[in-house]
């Protein structure tokens, strides 16, 4: 089970985040300060330490922190293929914005001398992706393991588990934040999964991306994975044609499989699936998702 093909082909916003997250652990880690860059309500709300909060993102406590953080991103990187990387940004504005919210809240409330400093990474947005992980990723595969039969999803709970508890209360906390920030953007709260940045935008910032990733509104057709939202297709304005529909006949592009496969289907059903849907990944897709359970 994996995250799809082709590396980071399709997901830029996934890329950038992997890459800074290792350099900044790497860069704070030799200077053996990434401890201090863990959180606390005092450094953000009366130092105004805002720079220690946005470090504190791309930065793990700790080389296995790093090596689990990485191996969850670069996995999920199967949703920003689905919803496109203009509303994947959106999804981690809003789990990274709500999820520290949540956090913010907690610690005011529970005053607990032992959160005193939260541990630093991506938390918010590792484990709200988890809630799209379970809703809407399928189990493809099953395996034995002395008596007991596990899905092949199970690499991925214990990773997210490994992360979760790496350090205790202090990895704890924004974990769940992150998983009740999944589930509000899955509720669509404020409707924010229809969100989109508008292109200017998303055009200004696809200049910071690294060489060849491609534009971040249109990397992928948006699929309804993430926010269970109707996909839209590109609109063609000035011109009042249609293409014409493509025969059932033809053989699905390899690339298209591989798509479908990233996602957990079998190979041979997502073939069968896009002849069935003219090659439309997204009518296909709701065609593999309708008879699964999770």
């Amino acid at each position: 089970m994996n995250g799809g093909p082709s590396g980071f082909n399709n997901a830029p916003i996934t890329r950038t985040i992997v890459i800074a997250c290792t350099l900044f652990t790497i860069l704070f880690g030799i200077q053996k300060s990434s401890n201090k860059l863990g959180w606390s309500y005092q450094d953000i709300f009366k130092k105004l330490q805002l720079w220690k909060l946005i470090a504190s993102f791309f930065t793990f406590s700790s080389i296995p922190e790093l090596i689990f953080g990485i191996y969850l991103l670069y996995y999920f990187r199967v949703f920003e293929r689905q919803i496109g990387s203009n509303k994947y940004s959106v999804f981690i504005l809003f789990s990274v914005a709500i999820s520290l919210l949540l956090q913010v809240i907690s610690l005011k409330l529970l005053k607990d001398p032992s959160l005193n400093v939260l541990t630093s990474g991506p938390y918010g947005l590792i484990f709200s992706s988890f809630v799209p992980f379970y809703l809407d990723i399928p189990v493809s595969t099953r395996f034995r393991v002395f008596s007991l039969q596990l899905p092949d999803k199970s690499f991925i709970y214990l990773a997210g588990l490994q992360l979760l508890f790496s350090s205790w209360k202090r990895s704890l906390l924004p974990g769940i934040c992150g998983i009740l920030a999944g589930s509000l953007y899955r509720l669509n709260l404020f409707r924010i999964r229809r969100a989109k940045f508008p292109k200017p935008i998303a055009s200004f910032f696809s200049r910071f991306s690294l060489p060849s990733v491609g534009n971040m509104s249109s990397s992928t057709p948006n699929r309804n994975v993430l926010g269970g939202a109707p996909s839209h297709v590109t609109r063609q304005v000035g011109r009042n044609f249609a293409a014409p529909p493509m025969p059932t006949s033809l053989e699905p592009p390899e690339d298209s499989i591989d798509t479908l496969v990233s996602m957990g289907f079998d190979r041979d059903s997502a073939r069968q699936a896009l002849i069935r849907a003219r090659n439309d990944i997204n009518v296909a897709t709701n065609i593999l998702l309708e008879p699964q359970s999770h």
